[in-house]
């Protein structure tokens, strides 16, 4: 709905207080001011010196501005690298940065300013370019080049039943025919006696695939507070640290994508952690949608590591893993990205999945399948 702001009354109500609220500064028009005297504005005092120390002034600007809105005593509180979102900026004292750079700067900047040039360095380098009218508001992405080049996988990272944490781990499982095969997990809160009910679930076997330790999860190291984690499905969980480490394992430092043409693509089954949050609502559902949607799955990879490449979210059922991997491969040929991030992430919250394949008496009498097989007599959920 449109919304009209009673500037009028905004102006009384900021002379009767002695100050406009910073939210609301642009939005009044106040008397044209006397004209600097030359060499005064920081334009003009830029222009007398070397690069160097002209980004050198600006970003201790920056750094001045950001300390005044965080509430920090100096600029030499505030990290030239740290991201903005992890200072603790929000949309609200995101806007008041923009609002007082505007006015120290003389620039007309965009509210997402902090979003767009996600630390006090690169704003800063955004900055000097504005005033020294050498790039655009916004720069845009640099475009990728498509190629017909074979795609190079560069690196690898998994966590899979049966603690095989690792491409390595994965690989000697394999190659010992481990049967990474257990019974029903007793750290997810589930009802196995009721579970096992075979004449009201249809479940006679309780034999699955299950990751150790999903519960387990770093919030701080990404930012994230405790209640938004515990609200967050634990397949968001395990991708945010797998695409870290999948990442690093590549011998690239993930901080370095950020800003990057590159993608994320995630292939997902079924998000059934939304239904054990519904008794703990009222402490987490500020965060559930965001905590438990598909489309997050991708986005949420994408927003924390700073890429700016498509994200993502696949369920074509089994093969969706498979899928993702595909569309990656599609969009880095197209030039969409110049890396993708792509996999898929499976976590059995409930027991949904047993219950519904029992009820159907399509669960295998081992837990196992035994895909083409002529012994084939169901399936196992992993």
């Amino acid at each position: 709905l449109p919304v009209r702001i009673d500037t009028a009354a905004v102006r009384a109500q900021a002379s009767a207080a002695g100050e406009v609220p910073a939210m609301l500064r642009a939005l009044i028009r106040t008397p044209a001011r006397r004209a600097a005297r030359p060499g005064a504005t920081l334009k003009d005092r830029l222009g007398s010196l070397p690069e160097q120390e002209r980004t050198a002034l600006v970003l201790n600007t920056v750094r001045e501005q950001v300390a005044i809105v965080l509430g920090h005593h100096g600029p030499d509180d505030v990290s030239a690298g740290h991201v903005f979102r992890d200072m603790g900026f929000d949309s609200l004292t995101a806007v008041d940065l923009r609002n007082r750079l505007n006015t120290v700067t003389g620039l007309r900047l965009p509210a997402t300013l902090v979003f767009d040039y996600p630390t006090p360095e690169v704003l800063a380098a955004f900055v000097v370019a504005e005033l020294s009218g050498t790039s655009p508001s916004i720069t845009p992405p640099t475009a990728v080049t498509g190629t017909d080049e074979p795609i190079a996988i560069v690196s690898m990272a998994c966590r899979f039943p049966g603690g095989a944490d690792s491409p390595e781990a994965f690989w000697r499982m394999l190659l010992a025919g481990d049967d990474a095969m257990s019974g029903f997990p007793e750290d997810r809160d589930w009802d196995l006696t009721a579970l096992l009910d075979t004449e009201r679930t249809g479940v006679d076997m309780a034999v699955g695939g299950f990751l150790p330790g999903v519960a387990d999860f770093d919030a701080a190291f990404f930012g994230i507070s405790p209640r938004e984690a515990l609200a967050m499905d634990p397949q968001q969980r395990q991708l945010l640290e797998l695409a870290w480490e999948v990442i690093e394992r590549a011998g690239i430092d993930p901080t370095s994508l950020r800003g990057s043409q590159t993608g994320v693509f995630t292939g997902t089954t079924g998000q059934d952690y939304g239904m054990l949050m519904s008794a703990e609502a009222e402490k987490v559902a500020d965060y559930l949608t965001t905590g438990n949607a598909a489309s997050i799955m991708s986005g949420r990879v994408a927003y924390t590591f700073g890429f700016e490449g498509p994200a993502l979210t696949v369920d074509t059922a089994c093969s969706s893993s498979l899928v993702a991997m595909h569309y990656a491969a599609q969009s880095l040929r197209r030039g969409e990205c110049s890396l993708a991030v792509a996999g898929g992430v499976t976590v059995m919250a409930t027991p949904g999945a047993f219950v519904a394949f029992g009820r159907q008496q399509g669960l295998a009498a081992d837990g196992r399948c035994k895909s083409f097989a002529a012994s084939a007599d169901g399936t196992g959920m992993s």
